[in-house]
């Protein structure tokens, strides 16, 4: 093992003697020379050359491998058929990597009555099911199998229109601050909730999309890309809707007065893993209008739209940081951005971007492969709007490929109405990191090799005494106050040491002055790496100083369990008196707000029984958190992907 502080310094203009062999690269109109150098920058973590690596981006969904991927006959045949389109580099057709996200199902829909059915007409029904076995890694006697769900009787499928969504939580209010007048729950009554029911979803082992408590009714989306309107009291469902893939993000309807119905109809919003968002009838499930939010092919909405007046704004994120394992993957040429939209309609008011102009030619890898940058700063989360200024916030991520430049692990504001870029804050200049960078020895690794230290949860605007501060919280185990007016950083706090997954991900919470910075810190990284500052667990801040509060980690139970893990990946959720998490060791644990002391646990670990008339199982919480109302909370269950416990529930617990 080799132990050592991990020093680097970024040189902007190292392109020149790396890439040397070609002339048009030398110029990057994208690199911005005052951007200050890292120097001397000690991360916390030891490189351990005999540690684990990944092998296989395989390895980064929990499901088994059945098949020999290189001599299946379905190889062939995606590579004689689908390869020309879904190698990474025609406009809209979804990469490889997305199509092996997909369900077998999703795929054979659309070869058989869907948006790829006329390139597939010659392909016998054998053909089509070889590829699905191709891109699911599996049998077809392993493909989940086909369920029906508890459909409602006439008796509930009703709706009443009285009953409007409250603003808060992803799509509205980036505090995740739920009041008692609209969530029933405090500290002092928390410790009565008692499971109501379970759903199971079919075909699913991961749970992401965060529910919607509206019109009697819950709103939820779901892996295979079924979003479904579901009974309060009874779990059936009242209809149901399949979009073309995975629902990875929040369900978000539109806004009126509570008590009064409102003289529209009201859609719910929504994204897909393919960069689709969608706009739905709430009381029919029937399409109203569905656009690509970007054109790469491996573009993706992971994170949730934003709703505010008349408008939907839509962060816009990728996988092309995992394409670019392949060593023959020309890597990379995605930039970030956000997507406004009339709400009502779908169309276009303006779009902008976190790396203003398009990468350049680079070079080539050691083995050949063109490189393009700089890339990425993808957008995962969901953007903070401030009504009072008229801006919206984001967060980014790491550049996936050489050079990194300014936009990368930065706050950016921009203009509501325009879209224009009011400021950035950058606050870890150099990262360029790509799923290369797991591999041991894999060329397409940036020169800079990470940290990969994003921002992935959404920013939480806070009124104090001394005036507004946006804080951010970032997977370096830094937070930061932020001044919204001029992004001038006015507080630093380290929490912990972060990391690959580490630090905060999903989401803060904030009651008042307080904010609620959850930590993941997974020890073990699959990258070579070993990680030293590890603080799973809960924190809160003083919003004003950024001074810790307290901090209660959260010990290591997990025994021999595969991918348990005691920190905290899932977005928190802040009531009056508490803060709730539901953590990567399947727990969910409230802790008290005035000291931290945990007053209720859950454990989901466990097979559950369903309402759906699918088996429901309990894993890790990751993505979304918990969504309140009128004492029920909702919240999902399972998170097989990137080392997570896999499960497919989700869960409604009642304080009656």
């Amino acid at each position: 093992m080799q132990s050592k502080k991990i020093y680097f310094l970024i040189f902007f203009i190292f392109s020149l003697s790396l890439f040397g062999q070609e002339k048009d690269n030398s110029n990057s109109n994208s690199i911005n020379e005052d951007v200050p150098f890292i120097e001397d920058t000690e991360l916390d973590y030891i490189i351990d050359e005999d540690g684990e690596y990944t092998e296989s981006t395989d390895a980064f969904q929990a499901k088994e491998v059945t098949i020999d991927i290189e001599n299946h006959p379905g190889n062939n045949l995606y590579q004689e058929n689908c390869n020309i389109c879904h190698n990474g580099t025609v406009t809209k057709a979804p990469a490889q990597n997305w199509l092996e996200l997909m369900l077998p199902s999703n795929i054979l829909r659309a070869m058989n009555d869907g948006i790829m059915q006329l390139q597939s007409s010659h392909l016998s029904e054998e053909e089509k099911i070889l590829i699905a076995e191709y891109l699911y890694r599996q049998t077809r006697s392993q493909f989940p199998k086909e369920a029906k769900v508890n459909m409602c009787s006439d008796s509930k499928q009703d709706f009443n229109l009285k009953e409007a969504p409250e603003p808060y939580n992803w799509g509205y209010d980036n505090s995740r601050f739920i009041p008692k007048s609209v969530g029933g729950l405090d500290s002092k009554n928390i410790k009565n909730l008692k499971l109501k029911w379970v759903f199971g979803f079919p075909y699913s082992q991961r749970a992401r999309s965060q529910p919607l408590f509206a019109l009697g009714s819950i709103f939820v989306g779901s892996q295979s890309g079924d979003v479904y309107s579901l009974d309060l009291e009874t779990g059936c469902v009242k209809w149901k809707f399949t979009a073309s893939a995975e629902i990875r993000t929040a369900i978000v309807m539109d806004l009126w007065e509570v008590g009064v119905e409102p003289n529209f109809k009201p859609y719910i919003y929504f994204g897909d893993i393919l960069a689709h968002t969608y706009a739905l009838d709430a009381q029919t499930g029937k399409l109203v209008w569905k656009i690509k939010s970007d054109d790469h092919p491996n573009a993706t909405q992971t994170a949730s739209p934003s709703r505010f007046e008349d408008k939907l704004f839509i962060p816009i994120s990728s996988l092309e940081v995992t394409s670019a394992s392949d060593e023959n993957y020309e890597c990379c040429t995605f930039r970030g951005g956000v997507l406004a939209v009339e709400a009502r309609t779908g169309k276009t008011l303006w779009k902008s971007f976190t790396i203003p102009l398009p990468g350049k030619y680079m070079g080539r890898t050691s083995v050949g492969t063109r490189m393009y940058g700089p890339s990425g700063a993808p957008i995962w989360n969901s953007p903070t709007i401030d009504k009072k200024r008229r801006y919206m916030y984001v967060g980014t991520g790491e550049n996936y490929s050489s050079p990194a430049d300014d936009s990368s692990d930065a706050i950016i504001a921009y203009d509501i109405d325009s879209g224009d870029e009011v400021w950035r804050r950058q606050t870890l200049p150099g990262d360029a990191w790509n799923v290369a960078c797991m591999f041991k020895d894999n060329p397409n690794c940036p020169v800079e090799n990470g940290p990969d230290l994003d921002y992935s949860a959404s920013s939480v605007l806070i009124e104090t005494n001394k005036g507004d501060i946006l804080v951010s919280g970032q997977k370096s185990g830094n937070a930061f106050g932020i001044n919204p007016d001029t992004g001038e950083i006015i507080w630093e706090t380290n929490i912990s040491g972060g990391g690959t997954q580490g630090g905060i991900h999903f989401g803060m919470s904030a009651e008042d002055n307080i904010i609620y910075a959850p930590i993941n810190d997974m020890a073990n990284t699959r990258d070579g790496k070993i990680y030293l500052d590890l603080k799973p667990g809960m924190h809160a801040l003083d919003a004003e100083t950024g001074k810790i509060l307290w901090s209660k980690i959260n010990p290591n139970t997990c025994g021999t369990i595969e991918f348990c893990d005691p920190g905290i990946s899932a977005a928190s959720t802040a009531i009056p008196g508490a803060v709730i998490a539901g953590h990567s060791d399947g727990v969910i644990r409230v802790y008290n707000k005035d000291n931290g002391e945990i007053i209720w646990t859950f454990n989901a670990l466990k097979e559950f029984k369903s309402i759906s008339g699918v088996p429901a199982n309990g894993g890790g919480f990751g993505g979304s958190g918990p969504a309140i109302r009128n004492g029920y909370m909702a919240v999902n269950s399972g998170y097989g992907i990137y080392y997570h416990m896999p499960g497919n529930a989700l869960l409604l617990f009642s304080n009656e």
